[in-house]
């Protein structure tokens, strides 16, 4: 039997990648395009908006992702500008391949940039992982979450309470699908090929050892400016995690951002500590094992906060507020801020057996890609039947 193909005049779909977590969630999704039936065509553009070549190198290794078709090579900058180059260098694209839509993952500068340039062109947006919400408009990612979800045709939920955001914020519930989480199809693909805590280790120049330890290990991640770009708020975060590291070894993979404060504001003196083992940054396979090794990560990161409720790994968010707050309610995430003596009393509890268990929430199953594809061919193809043969 001959399978089904793609309508000729309905174009490819452009999905866009722009930073590093984008990539993690995009791979599962052009993973169950290409299985879909019929297959929905593809064209993977990666605005450039955060870009070091031996990094996304290796992330596109580690998660068998396709090279880019195209690059925009945008590059940092303020907020503003590079918003206004992801515009002006995608446009051009649009243009050119004329696509069924554009799909859109997550919340940084190139998911809102790209949305406005394919609404304001008449191209259908499709937004994964709608609806989540922190209430805090001083976040960057926050304002691209609200407009994007706003002016996007077709909104992919990773959980339910993400819904009723939506609708609360005059969207209609037609317009919105429960899916799951894409982000852990990723982990739960890639979690046979993790490399061994061990190994990340050695390869950091550490030696193995400590990990044979009865204590174990914890992870810590640091890069959200309100944490890293005050002096005497990292200054205190470092004290407290030179404090736990005495008590549990810690593996901290260091953002650029926040090795070049501590050098700048002279605190290289905290993290002098041999347990407390600085790593530059990880690879995904690096990372998922680290992770999956560890009694406990310290992160202000929103992945890792979903990550570690699909491992049952016990997290202690060091944020104010958190955008998954399914990961507090039914996971094991803590939010404690930056309140030293909270990550005192929690670390405390957890190192005493005392952690968060959680349960994997609904529909982190591993196939949240597969039911967007099935969603969004049907959606598509209804709105471009076939023509009827005479």
């Amino acid at each position: 039997m001959n399978q089904p193909l793609w309508p000729v005049d309905l174009g490819p779909v452009i999905c866009v990648v722009g930073a590093r977590p984008n990539f993690m969630k995009m791979a599962p999704i052009l993973r169950a395009f290409s299985k879909s039936i019929p297959v929905i065509p593809t064209l993977l553009v990666h605005t450039g908006q955060h870009y070091d070549k031996d990094m996304n190198d290796k992330l596109f290794e580690d998660l068998r992702l396709p090279r880019p078709d195209i690059n925009l090579e945008v590059g940092s900058s303020s907020h503003a500008v590079q918003t206004a180059e992801v515009m002006r260098r995608f446009e051009p694209v649009i243009d050119q391949h004329r696509p069924s839509c554009v799909l859109v993952v997550g919340d940084v500068n190139s998911t809102l940039a790209c949305t406005l340039v394919a609404v304001k062109k008449g191209i259908s947006v499709v937004h994964v992982e709608a609806g989540l919400r922190s209430y805090d408009r001083k976040m960057p990612e926050e304002i691209n979450r609200l407009l994007t979800d706003q002016i996007a045709d077709r909104l992919y939920t990773t959980e339910r309470r993400a819904e009723d955001n939506l609708v609360r914020e005059g969207i209609a519930a037609s317009r919105v699908c429960f899916v799951g989480n894409v982000m852990i199809d990723s982990l739960i693909h890639n979690l046979e090929f993790a490399r061994s805590p061990a190994a990340t280790l050695t390869g950091g120049g550490f030696d193995a050892a400590v990990l044979g330890g009865s204590e174990g290990y914890g992870v810590v991640t640091l890069h959200r400016p309100s944490n890293v770009d005050q002096a005497e708020t990292l200054a205190s975060l470092l004290r407290v995690l030179n404090e736990i590291s005495h008590q549990l070894p810690l593996i901290f993979a260091l953002h650029p951002r926040t090795r070049t404060n501590i050098e700048r504001f002279g605190l290289c003196h905290l993290v002098d500590n041999p347990h407390l083992m600085l790593l530059p940054p990880q690879g995904y396979l690096e990372m998922l094992g680290l992770i999956a090794g560890a009694r406990i990560v310290l992160t202000d990161s929103g992945g890792l906060q979903e990550e570690t409720t699909a491992l049952g790994i016990p997290c202690l968010t060091l944020r104010e507020n958190t955008e998954r707050p399914i990961t507090v309610e039914q996971g094991t995430n803590t939010m404690v801020g930056r309140d030293t003596d909270a990550i005192r009393r929690e670390t405390g509890g957890i190192l005493a057996g005392h952690g968060k268990q959680g349960r994997v929430p609904e529909l982190w199953d591993g196939r949240a890609a597969e039911r967007i594809a099935c969603d969004l061919s049907r959606w598509l193809l209804d709105q471009h039947p076939p023509e009827a043969k005479a």
